[in-house]
């Protein structure tokens, strides 16, 4: 009898209870973007080897394509901005760039059009103590770290290539890559945040904007090759400002201090207008 009074269950009160409570729900408060990012980058494991084949094979097939194909027929350097280089040198930058683009029109679409009408779980997070700016940056968060592995493989690549004259700065195009995928890709989440019904609203982006802006944004040659009518696409493409970015870090493309300051702001004001639209729309659906 003695022994059993001696263990005595000392039962909480409702004081205790909610201080446990608020202790737990203060951690996703602090961390939540990053509790996100976890699933988000958990998920591409579903995917996984098409991210990893996408990663090596394409700079692989492309850089092949380039280096043992039509950089063989082009024996004449390229002229841009006062700069004499070779083809695979010029182009190679933009193909960086291109790359991480192409990530960011995989991952800022079907998986955030999932989050809200196909699995739902970005209401099922939304329940929990997380806030729906918190779930907004752990899909930007995970779609920047797959950003960053391709980033990094394709520099790898044009490096062993040859494709890289000023390694001491060009390994700095790693991060204009991933800023170019979030300034498309930033904006094209608020897009596919307002859409109820999959019509095909993605294949249009992808046929509509992201190929005339791979073609006509200077990737293959220098932009002024184009007619005047054309490339005011380039001007207002991410993938142009990023290329003439990779272009001066690589190779030491002429572009002056004024024009990286202008490349440089043109992107990060895409990413952040982007931001502050795709915020509003998750707020507004995600309390509907």
């Amino acid at each position: 009898m003695d022994a059993a009074a001696s263990v005595a269950v000392t039962q909480p009160s409702l004081d205790d209870l909610r201080a446990e409570a608020l202790a737990w729900g203060r951690r996703p408060r602090a961390f939540g973007g990053w509790y996100v990012t976890e699933h988000m980058v958990r998920a591409m494991r579903a995917y996984g080897w098409t991210i990893v084949v996408g990663a090596i094979g394409q700079p692989v097939v492309y850089l092949l394509g380039l280096a043992l194909g039509l950089a063989a027929l082009i024996q004449a350097p390229i002229v841009d901005g006062g700069e004499q280089v070779s083809y695979l040198v010029f182009v190679a930058p933009a193909l960086l760039m291109s790359a991480t683009i192409a990530v960011a029109s995989e991952e800022f679409t079907y998986p955030v059009l999932s989050g809200f009408k196909w699995r739902r779980y970005f209401y099922g997070f939304n329940a929990s103590p997380l806030s729906s700016s918190q779930i907004a940056v752990g899909v930007t968060n995970g779609a920047g770290a797959r950003m960053l592995v391709v980033a990094v493989a394709y520099y790898l690549f044009i490096w062993v290539f040859g494709a890289v004259p000023d390694p001491a700065t060009g390994w700095l195009s790693i991060f204009v890559a991933v800023l170019a995928g979030l300034s498309f890709g930033i904006p094209l989440m608020a897009y596919a945040a307002t859409i109820r019904d999959d019509k095909g609203q993605f294949a249009l982006v992808q046929r509509f904007v992201f190929m005339p802006m791979f073609l006509f944004s200077g990737t293959f040659y220098p932009l002024g090759a184009l007619p005047i009518w054309l490339q005011w696409i380039g001007w207002i493409s991410p993938l142009w400002h990023a290329s003439e970015l990779g272009r001066a870090l690589t190779y030491g493309h002429e572009t002056g201090g004024l024009g990286i300051v202008v490349h440089v702001l043109y992107l990060v004001a895409l990413a952040v207008v982007g931001w502050i639209l795709a915020r509003r729309i998750f707020e507004r659906r995600l309390a509907s």
